[in-house]
């Protein structure tokens, strides 16, 4: 008897929805329950419908438009190795050598 199996040709490959890729999507679905929450506070408060809709959907198009910027600009990691990149300090200073004349050369093992 032979046996069917189905291969899956998407591994280790970065989930990807209309253009956005890997964590955008995260981003932009947080967004977007941000602005749910905004619209309810608003609209809850009292405020016009004619003032909160067009906030709401300016602060959306914004959203969608900086998303998307981001994940064709960065990629799948690249905003995350530009943040881990700012965080690298600029210079090392040393008062005094003796953090390399106490090194030692280690041995791994009792030998």
């Amino acid at each position: 008897m032979s046996s069917v199996y189905h291969i899956n040709k998407g591994i280790n490959k970065p989930i990807e929805f209309k253009g956005l890729k890997a964590q955008y999507i995260a981003y932009l679905a947080v967004g977007l329950i941000l602005l749910l929450i905004g619209f309810a506070a608003l609209y809850i408060s009292g405020l016009s419908l004619f003032i909160i809709l067009p906030v709401i959907i300016g602060l959306g198009t914004a959203l969608f438009f900086t998303v998307f910027r981001l994940s064709h600009r960065y990629g799948e990691h690249g905003l995350m190795k530009y943040f881990a990149k700012n965080q690298l300090p600029d210079c090392l200073t040393f008062r005094s050598r003796k953090l390399f004349t106490h090194l030692k050369k280690q041995t791994h093992g009792s030998r």
